[in-house]
């Protein structure tokens, strides 16, 4: 789980835009860097080598409302 408050300050460290935090994987999604970033024991891992890529069906999940 990430805190509200730390969430609300983050940012995609490749592109510097939003990240939306997918409970239900314990990520950090940036749509425009196309990566997930992880979260281990609520501390994100920001770290773009260590992200892994989103799949055209979670490029499309971030798309919808």
């Amino acid at each position: 789980m990430l805190d509200k408050k730390l969430q609300a300050i983050l940012v995609c460290p490749q592109t510097k835009g939003p990240l939306d935090y997918r409970a239900s994987r314990d990520e950090l999604w940036s749509k425009e860097a196309g990566l997930a970033y992880a979260v281990r024991d609520g501390i994100p891992i920001l770290i773009p080598s260590d992200a892994r890529v989103l799949t055209e069906e979670e490029m499309l999940e971030l798309e919808s409302p």
